[in-house]
């Protein structure tokens, strides 16, 4: 089988790349408040998605725990906001709930990833849980009552309690997060931690030492997701220990899974297919007293999208081109009766 050609700087995946940050700048224009609040939360999530891209689909390190890091940079949005309700620094705010939630990736990296397979799983799964019951069972992070932030952090004339600034800003980040991470998957840096997927036994061989690369990806990929986590407390004005949550975890996971993995287009796509079908099948008003079972709908289509797509969404183009070539491979007649 021939090697696939590199696209071209201008090919049909930048075009795709660049037509969706088109229209999500354009949205608020033709949405009202709701729509583009939702949108807000669509391209948060898209941002930790694209996260633990870098872990899943980049380096092959599944991780069952990132939204410990989401949920630390949301609570650091909030605990570290002036106790005199002054208005925030966003130039501060941004870059501490950053650094903690990065902080608490180089640890748990560096412990978990001395381990493989099944028991880094398990071992991301159990810090997560660490971080989850000390916000959950203590008065740090105001048990299972949340904390509300009452006042939003301002940059100049940038106000993220206003809510197009907010919008605007989350969209910059989601732009800004992608497009570093395509020109980091790029570097030599990037290109190692693919040699990491595909083997690490080589990788060591040839004088690699992956566990710095790996930790490196590691703590990256926390940063981001404090990132959107405090992109989510700023939006909602509100935290809870739900945002450390396995269950957020397990979702991520999921949309990267469906948007097809070793693509940070596929985990874009992921984020909002997952979400958009969350929100379709919770509607009442749609579906009626069936959306109180939302979690059977929801788990029939994605066991239906794994089994019908197993690229993702991300390789549907994929595999209408496969299927055309097949049809007429099917219908051209064959060598000698050409030659005749």
């Amino acid at each position: 089988m021939s090697a696939t050609p590199r696209s071209s700087p201008l090919g049909g995946k930048h075009v795709f790349v660049a037509a969706v940050f088109l229209l999500l700048a354009l949205w608020p224009l033709v949405s009202g408040a709701y729509g583009a609040d939702l949108v807000a939360k669509l391209m948060i999530y898209a941002i930790l998605a694209v996260a633990l891209e870098l872990l899943v689909g980049s380096t092959g390190l599944v991780c069952f725990g990132q939204a410990a890091f989401f949920g630390i940079g949301a609570y650091a949005a909030v605990l570290l906001a002036p106790a005199d309700n002054a208005v925030p620094s966003l130039l501060v705010a941004l870059p501490l709930s950053m650094l903690l939630a990065a902080l608490y990736a180089l640890a748990v990296g560096a412990l978990s990833l001395r381990t493989k397979g099944v028991y880094f799983i398990m071992v991301t799964l159990a810090f997560a849980q660490m971080a989850y019951y000390v916000i959950h069972d203590t008065e740090l992070g105001g048990g299972t009552d949340g904390i509300y932030l009452y006042v939003k952090p301002v940059l100049g004339l940038l106000d993220l309690g206003n809510a197009a600034h907010l919008y605007g800003f989350i969209w910059f980040s989601l732009l800004l997060v992608f497009a570093f991470l395509a020109l980091l998957l790029r570097s030599p840096f990037g290109r190692a931690l693919a040699g990491i997927r595909v083997n690490e036994q080589r990788m060591r061989a040839t004088g690699f030492s992956v566990y710095p690369y790996k930790l490196a990806a590691f703590t990256i990929s926390g940063a981001i997701s404090g990132w959107a986590g405090f992109l989510f407390a700023i939006k909602d004005g509100f935290v809870s220990p739900e945002l450390l949550s396995w269950h957020l975890s397990a979702g991520v996971l999921v949309m990267i899974i469906l948007g097809g993995l070793g693509h940070l287009r596929g985990a874009l796509i992921g984020a909002f297919a997952f979400s958009l079908l969350q929100e379709l099948f919770k509607s009442e008003a749609l579906l009626g007293e069936a959306a109180k079972h939302w979690h059977l709908g929801l788990g029939l289509v994605v066991i239906a999208c794994v089994a019908f797509m197993p690229r993702g969404l991300v390789g549907i183009p994929h595999q209408w081109r496969l299927h055309a070539a097949r049809k007429r491979d099917k219908h051209a007649p064959d060598s000698e009766e050409a030659q005749a």
